[in-house]
């Protein structure tokens, strides 16, 4: 119950104040490029239920389906704006509705896409039995995940051998240290990553 109330008054605080933002990024979204401002991409939550993510768009209209579901870092569909949004994280800053809506949680293991989320189904098991969250072990640890990426031949074979099992790793240590204390202080690296 703390968790949630945490939840909604962060993100209420956080969609308010950043609301001028907001409306600036999306109209550079939308005269950057044609497609809509934001990205709505399926996740896979808690209990396994599925949810719709939002993301400013980043990349061409439909990329999803020209190409993997994984980004690297020289990826041809980002766009101008996405560039810049991305290398900052401020993509990810609509997702303090899904937040608000109770679909995730300001802390908790990172949302995966159901193909990858089906391929460590086992492993997902634990993972799946709390809610998802803007930023974690993992997101703290793979920040320029797009980065490490490129350095691999095949990026989504690397993500799927190396980056993905280390990510599940770093979402069991966050079950196991899950309080109050660990939720702040990985806000706090989070944003010191930011800046």
């Amino acid at each position: 119950m703390m968790k949630r109330l945490v939840d909604i008054v962060f993100s209420a605080i956080g969609l308010i104040l950043l609301s001028p933002f907001f409306c600036i990024v999306a109209l550079w979204v939308k005269l950057d490029t044609p497609g809509p401002i934001l990205f709505r991409q399926v996740r896979v939550g808690k209990d396994g239920k599925t949810f719709r993510i939002f993301k400013f768009r980043t990349m061409v209209a439909d990329a999803e389906y020209a190409g993997h579901q994984i980004t690297v870092g020289d990826d041809p569909r980002i766009t101008k704006s996405g560039r810049f949004l991305r290398s900052y994280k401020l993509d990810e800053f609509p997702q303090l509705l899904n937040v608000f809506f109770g679909d995730m949680s300001m802390v908790g293991p990172r949302p995966e896409v159901p193909r990858y989320v089906e391929m460590f189904k086992d492993a997902y098991k634990a993972v799946l039995q709390v809610k998802p969250g803007i930023t974690d072990f993992a997101a703290v640890e793979f920040s320029n995940e797009e980065e490490v990426l490129k350095k691999y031949d095949r990026p989504e074979e690397g993500y799927i051998k190396e980056v993905l099992p280390r990510k599940i790793e770093l979402y069991k240590k966050y079950l196991k240290e899950k309080c109050f204390r660990t939720d702040m202080k990985l806000i706090i690296l989070t944003l010191k990553k930011l800046l």
